[in-house]
């Protein structure tokens, strides 16, 4: 029979964000002859001591015993079964996708959200005969409009990718219950420490791993948690079938980085909040997003939605639009361009051209990404540091005057 989950259940202590150190460091306690840190389990295949043997590992693509440990720590945060990791958080949605979805299924999405969800359902699950609609997530109305006889799947990501716009989960989730449709929610930007997407009615959480969780830029991974173990079990089929696991090294160093993860993330919000703040009040920023702003039009849903802090992701603007950009990209030093989120550094995006370059410009515009729009994602160093380079590579786009400098760019990667 399975374990209950819910609330009822007082043999599985429910997660609130202030135990968050004591859930990610109390493996250590479960055993006591168990090695403080975690060994890494590096072996393809298990030995079996006759065709009667019964092990949970028998062979690393289907699970491993460093993945189980991961698994276990990020279940337990947010009150669920073990979660089910993979090599990649697109490798995780990708099986989500293949889990619930096949072809004449319809899958409702939020319009402003990561790039690589956008390419995987247009470029590969629409060639699988799957549809889809993309929608403003913020109005719940708009989910509840797009809903079909043949929709099996509402998928939203809050804070959103990457403008930070926030979907009400709950709200959501009492329009896709009673319909017995599956929410899923991609918490990659706040995990479970600063938003619980399960308590607030969603069915699934998502995450790339490689982000705040492992926190450092060494591993890639992703994972997807749960409380219906009927689904896990025929997503833990796909995984195996498509052979989408992490690794366990990779499972090893992100579970070394949870470790520090509810000190990391919460530090990460209060330096961005300052470097938000300060970032407003200059004339030279046009737009800036971030939910822990006062003057952030869902600041009211931000209170009630977030577990004492906004993430350390801020997205802005400069006056200039595209070329700013370019100019102010050129001239940081302490700030790093990278296509990523969630480091210990401070690090810079153009979404445009990198994370969303494969997104149809009209999503874009409907979307609020603009060609001009930066990601930062606020790093742990001192914030008078960061501030420091920022409104250095600012001053260098724009003359004395405030007027903008010689017309300068950098090359456009390619969108991962």
């Amino acid at each position: 029979m399975s374990r209950d989950y819910s609330s009822n259940d007082t043999s599985f202590v429910k997660f609130s964000s202030a135990s968050a150190e004591s859930e990610v460091l109390a493996r250590a306690n479960v055993n006591p002859q168990r090695p403080l840190v975690d060994s890494i389990c590096q072996s393809t295949t298990f030995v079996l001591k006759d065709l009667d043997s019964q092990t949970t590992c028998t062979y690393s693509r289907v699970t491993n015993p460093t993945v189980e440990g991961l698994e276990e720590v990020l279940g337990r945060l947010e009150s669920a079964p073990p979660s089910v990791c993979f090599s990649s958080g697109l490798a995780a949605e990708t099986a989500l996708f293949l889990t619930l979805l096949k072809a004449g299924d319809h899958v409702v999405l939020s319009q402003a959200i990561y790039g690589g969800t956008v390419r995987l359902i247009r470029e590969v699950f629409s060639g699988l005969g799957v549809e889809h609609t993309f929608v403003d997530a913020t109005r719940p109305a708009n989910i509840r409009g797009a809903i079909r006889p043949n929709t099996r799947l509402v998928f939203i990501e809050s804070p959103a990718n990457p403008t930070l716009c926030l979907n009400d989960i709950a709200a959501i989730s009492a329009i896709t219950r009673p319909a017995g449709i599956p929410l899923a929610v991609d918490n990659t930007f706040l995990t479970p420490v600063l938003q619980q997407p399960l308590e607030l009615g969603a069915d699934i959480s998502l995450y790339s791993t490689t982000k705040h969780i492992e926190g450092h830029s060494a591993a890639l991974g992703g994972a997807i948690t749960s409380r219906d173990e009927k689904f896990l079990e025929r997503l833990r089929w796909i995984r195996k079938s498509t052979g989408s696991i992490q690794t366990p090294q990779n499972a090893w160093v992100t579970l070394r980085g949870l470790k520090t993860l509810p000190l990391r993330i919460r530090q990460h919000s209060r330096n961005a909040a300052k470097v938000a703040n300060e970032l407003a009040g200059d004339p030279r920023v046009v737009t800036i997003y971030y939910p822990g702003l006062e003057d952030f039009p869902q600041k009211e849903l931000a209170s009630r939605q977030h577990l004492g802090g906004h993430g350390g992701v801020i997205s802005f603007e400069l006056e200039g639009g595209y070329e700013a950009a370019c100019r102010f990209l050129r001239n940081v030093r302490l700030c790093t361009l990278v296509e990523h989120i969630g480091s210990v550094e401070t690090l810079l995006t153009h979404p445009a051209s990198m994370t969303h370059a494969d997104v149809p410009r009209d999503q874009l515009a409907a979307a609020g990404l603009t060609p001009g729009l930066l990601r930062l994602s606020v790093g742990l160093e001192d914030p008078q540091d960061i501030l420091a380079d920022l409104f250095s590579a600012i001053d260098a786009a724009f003359d004395a005057n405030g007027h903008q400098a010689a017309k300068g760019g950098v090359a456009c990667p390619v969108a991962v």
